[in-house]
């Protein structure tokens, strides 16, 4: 793939730089936040060599694949300062088909337009950035964790701990990086962004120690009690780094031009620091020690394997829905806090239930295009990467979908059982997921992981083989073999007469 001709092409088929407001990218697409999304040409941009698909709205998302989004944004990155002259690529020349995926993708991300719905979406636009440094220091730390469990003996080598210090890099200085993320998410100034992140953290709220070493009494407040570093966690960064922006814009607003520098950051990290540590970073723990206690006692710890099973079978439908990027916070907390993230693995059976939905939709069908469709999503959807099964196989037709979350859910009362049984254990990272979450599970429980794994995949297969898949269904959304066949046809067609034309 040519990245830089294939960012050229994007670019001049979004309006030019000038309306590219920001851009990033995550694992498979790379995402472009629009000022005026109705000068985006979409469907030139999905005829584009390497584009595999288009999701439309104010983030404009071109899927590329794993490997490629990052490629193609450090490329796009160098011409973004340019209007982008660069032609279309002929992307009219080719035959037009329909692309099932990205228009069931368009079609559910048109309908996430509620207030919490674009909640969900500035925090996944806010994580998305920081799975590689995740992922990256997960697997570091995963493998000391493997080495420590061969020879216990080499935890007192000096570069075990070497070792051990790089895996945990990231989770030190998340705080600050979410701070960062934040503000430049919401229009703010980063780096005051980054200061609103330690706020939080800072260790003078633990108090000082008086000089005979008596122990440090913490900083109160009236009505919520003593204050703590960490006190909210990464929910209470995400909140006050948001306040900073919101204090920023209104107080530079109001400032001079040439007083700026001196008036804004100031007064905001003053007005920002006080709303932080009085009232966000209470409200904030209360809130988290809330989410915790549903999510992992409540819904772990007490309801077992039928916490386990609804957590797992609804995960897919909070996805169509936009609304499971709230749970992200939630990751990155509980594996500051714990080590690892309990509610990943379970949560990752619903893809692995994909997985046997493919299996079983590709045995029963006799649909050309939707065989073609799962043979190229199938090997990434056993890696983790189960958006192409999603929204190009299971939602489209609905039924396999239905049947897949329910496959997912055997899976996950696997897991829940699990954790009653040898304790909790979780991810040390997200980022991952199918077989790829394997190196990353704590406690040396992946056997766990890799069972509900696979009964999830064997769960999924057998009901939407005997519930879900239905013939008229397919050839609703792939059209028929004998249409299919035409289309072929005429297409065939319409290639020979352009190749006799440009040959007379």
């Amino acid at each position: 793939m040519n990245y830089a001709e294939l960012g050229q092409e994007i670019q001049s088929l979004v309006g030019g730089s000038n309306n590219v407001d920001s851009f990033t990218n995550c694992m498979t697409r790379l995402r472009l936040n629009l000022k005026d999304p109705s000068l985006a040409d979409a469907e030139a941009i999905k005829q584009l060599d390497g584009v595999m698909g288009v999701v439309e709205g104010e983030q404009l998302q071109v899927v590329v694949g794993v490997g490629h989004a990052e490629r193609l944004r450090q490329e796009y990155e160098k011409i973004h300062g340019n209007d982008g002259g660069g032609a279309a690529g002929g992307a009219g020349a080719a035959v037009e088909s329909r692309d099932i995926a990205a228009d069931t993708r368009k079609n559910v991300k048109s309908k996430q337009t509620t207030k919490i719905q674009r909640m969900f979406q500035h925090v996944g636009n806010i994580f998305v950035p920081v799975i590689p440094g995740f992922i990256s220091c997960g697997i570091i730390l995963a493998i000391a964790n493997l080495l420590k469990m061969v020879n216990p003996d080499i935890a007192t080598h000096p570069w075990f701990g070497v070792l051990a210090g790089i895996g945990g890099i990231f989770i030190g200085a998340l705080h600050f990086i979410v701070g960062h993320n934040t503000a430049k998410e919401f229009g703010g100034t980063p780096v005051l962004g980054f200061i609103a992140g330690g706020l939080p953290y800072m260790t003078a709220l633990a108090g000082i120690p008086a000089a005979d070493g008596v122990d440090a009494q913490p900083v109160s407040i009236p009505i919520f009690g003593d204050l703590a570093p960490g006190l909210g966690g990464i929910i209470g960064v995400l909140i006050t780094a948001w306040f900073f922006t919101v204090i920023e814009k209104r107080v530079r607003k109001v400032t001079p031009a040439a007083l700026d520098l001196f008036i804004v950051p100031v007064v905001t990290l003053a007005i920002g620091a006080a709303f932080c540590l009085f009232i966000i970073m209470p409200i904030s723990s209360l809130l988290m020690k809330g989410l915790t206690w549903l999510l992992v006692d409540f819904a772990l710890q007490t309801g077992g394997v039928i916490g386990g099973f609804i957590m797992a079978t609804f995960f897919l439908p909070m996805v169509m829905l936009g609304i499971h990027q709230g749970l992200t916070p939630i990751h990155a907390q509980l594996i500051s806090d714990h080590g690892f993230t309990e509610l990943l693995p379970i949560l990752a059976m619903g893809g692995a239930a994909q997985v046997g939905m493919a299996i079983a939709v590709f045995l029963r069908t006799d649909n050309p295009k939707l065989k073609t469709a799962i043979k190229s999503a199938f090997p990434i959807g056993v890696l983790g990467i189960g958006e192409p099964l999603i929204y190009g196989v299971s939602l489209p037709m609905f039924r396999p979908f239905i049947t897949a979350c329910i496959g997912g859910g055997f899976g996950g009362a696997f897991i829940a059982w699990g954790m009653q049984q040898a304790g909790l254990f979780g991810a040390g990272t997200f980022g991952l997921s199918g077989l790829l979450m394997i190196p990353v599970i704590t406690a040396g429980q992946w056997l766990w992981y890799l069972g509900g794994w696979a009964i999830a995949v064997v769960a999924g297969a057998l009901i939407t083989y005997f519930f879900g898949y239905r013939k008229e269904d397919a050839d609703r959304v792939y059209g028929t073999p004998e249409e299919q066949a035409a289309e072929a046809t005429a297409a065939g067609d319409s290639a020979a007469e352009a190749l006799a034309k440009g040959k007379a």
